[in-house]
């Protein structure tokens, strides 16, 4: 007999045994000292190894507890509100870089008419230092949990489209003159997509449990930060709400973030959308 696993407890050994036997693969439970070694047969030990390998599988995906814990990916958010401060060193706040903003900033009658790229472009333009350095911190928090649950890819296209979406739908709430730039519609979005994320089951191992938690931060966040002087409380409710939307689209379509290559798609392709816009908007009149 040839030994293939040591159990820890015997309730390991017995769950072992257990799926050996319905493998139909005679086998056997040695005790060794505080251990419960399992035996099959030379030439049954490649089945068996393969069906027990089988039902590990199987009992991560059920089980997300029993699947190991990736590291916490904080330096994805840090990343990305590094970027938001790393743009606004190139464009400064209106004053300083006038054409960025007559360009890019969210105009709510242009966004609804014929530069929709808008809702994306006003999402890397921000007021002052206060402004970006703010949604740079929420950044690099909001962002980590939804790279966990999702992807580096799949969290970049969730703040992109919450962003842009929010910024659209706060356009038709908004005069047609009314002006809206900053991360902020983004971020809420991130927080709302978050928000759904912890409502629903299944998830990585790490993710909190207490899924009340989030909605309730999501709302009060929205009262203390969302509703200050000069924000724009209509785009960081419809980011907010688009953010939950997809969140919620995320976690049901997906058990399980996809792969680094398909990550890595998404990302570029994300990148690739702001780039476009951003030529878009800056592209001589025809």
């Amino acid at each position: 007999m040839e030994r293939i696993r040591v159990a820890r407890t015997v309730t390991q050994a017995d769950e072992w045994a257990l799926v050996l036997t319905a493998a139909g693969i005679p086998h056997a439970v040695a005790v060794d000292d505080a251990s419960w070694a399992v035996l099959v047969a030379a030439d049954d030990a490649a089945r068996a190894d393969a069906a027990l390998a089988a039902y590990d599988e199987e009992s991560r995906e059920t089980d997300p507890a029993r699947a190991e814990p990736r590291p916490y990916p904080w330096m994805s958010g840090v990343t990305l509100g590094l970027v938001l401060l790393a743009f606004f060193a190139m464009t400064g706040p209106p004053a300083a870089s006038p054409r960025w903003f007559e360009r890019g900033a969210a105009v709510a009658g242009r966004v609804l008419a014929d530069e929709p790229w808008r809702a994306v472009t006003a999402l890397t333009l921000h007021a002052d230092v206060l402004h970006v350095a703010g949604n740079a911190i929420a950044t690099a928090v909001l962002v980590p949990p939804l790279v966990q649950r999702l992807g580096g890819g799949g969290a970049l296209w969730l703040v992109l489209l919450a962003g842009a979406a929010g910024n659209v739908l706060a356009a038709l709430g908004h005069a047609s003159t009314h002006v809206s730039v900053g991360a902020s519609t983004a971020t809420f979005g991130a927080l709302g997509g978050l928000a759904t994320l912890r409502l629903l089951p299944g998830g990585p191992p790490g993710l909190s449990r207490k899924r009340w938690t989030v909605p309730a931060a999501a709302l009060l966040l929205l009262a203390m930060l969302g509703t200050g002087r000069n924000t724009d409380v209509i785009a960081h409710g419809t980011g907010l709400l688009a953010g939950a939307a997809l969140g919620l689209a995320g976690g049901i379509g997906l058990r399980r973030p996809p792969g680094p290559a398909v990550q890595w798609v998404l990302g570029v392709l994300a990148a690739l959308t702001l780039v476009a816009c951003w030529m878009l908007a800056l592209a001589p009149p025809s």
